[in-house]
């Protein structure tokens, strides 16, 4: 009799530790295939209109911005500049032309034989942006200009008419982008795959805005910045943290969270900072 009840018992034993299993084994299938179901996209939600934009444009839309907030040039400036990228590359920093331009490269497609600099310069997205942005400031009164006007103007191209489609969102990014309109980009994303540095965000941030008061705080980095400046700052980050392990930012009462999926929520973060915070080690 005592032979027949252990053998129960190891019976029970091991079904409960099949279940046990087999849930886990299930928990863990399901949130694998969840984050494979993940698209990952960045919006930017400007009142009545929303824009979305996949990572990587997404990360070029904020430089450009970026450029824009640190030669002081109003919101228009970067809604123009936007929209030309958009048309000319798709937003992407391409190493080839097309037939209206066999030696057009980078973000704006600009051409080294119609003097926009040499083959490597126009190919860095800073100095691409600054390029388009010298031009365009000689333009007089571009800010009252329509978009697709004041970018041909710049471009002068073979269809000039064709920045009109990408004007809405020029002006939703831009405006999320340099700050003038808070919390209103964010993006979806899938788990930080690696770990993240607090010195490869500040880096970026300095390629992007010049220098800034920044510090690191563990696995943070956290920006000096307040009003607009902040706002364009923490949307950058949220912009770029794909590439960087960005899991959260933290700005003027409220954060954004990588796996969260509610956007920007209310939050303790102290004003006059932006906190920048990365995946760990291990991760």
């Amino acid at each position: 009799m005592a032979r027949g009840r252990g053998a129960r018992r190891f019976a029970v034993v091991l079904l409960t530790l099949a279940l046990v299993g087999g849930g886990i084994y299930t928990a863990v299938s399901f949130l694998q295939r969840s984050e494979t179901l993940v698209t990952e996209r960045c919006t930017a939600d400007v009142g009545t209109q929303v824009a979305e934009l996949a990572t990587d444009q997404a990360g070029n839309a904020a430089l450009i911005t970026a450029v824009a907030v640190q030669r002081g040039l109003p919101p228009r400036a970067a809604s123009i500049a936007l929209a030309t990228a958009m048309q000319e590359s798709k937003l992407r920093n391409i190493n080839h032309g097309d037939q209206a331009g066999p030696d057009s490269r980078g973000l704006f497609q600009q051409r080294p034989s119609q003097g926009w600099g040499t083959e490597a310069q126009v190919m860095d997205p800073v100095y691409a942006a600054n390029a388009f942005y010298d031009a365009l400031v000689k333009i007089p009164g571009y800010e009252s200009l329509e978009i697709t006007d004041a970018a041909q103007r710049v471009q002068r191209s073979a269809y000039p008419l064709a920045y009109a489609q990408h004007e809405d969102m020029g002006r939703s990014f831009a405006s999320g982008l340099t700050g003038q309109t808070p919390e209103s980009v964010q993006c979806t994303l899938r788990a930080a795959q690696e770990a993240g540095l607090p010195s490869a965000v500040e880096a970026g941030l300095a390629v992007a805005y010049g220098p800034l008061g920044t510090f690191a705080e563990g696995e943070s980095l956290v920006v000096e910045a307040s009003g607009s400046q902040a706002w364009s700052v923490a949307h950058w980050a949220v912009a770029n943290a794909k590439d960087l392990s960005i899991t959260r930012v933290d700005v003027a009462g409220r954060s954004w969270e990588r796996q969260a999926e509610d956007g920007w929520r209310e939050s303790e973060a102290a004003d006059g900072q932006v906190r920048i915070t990365v995946a760990p080690a291990g991760t």
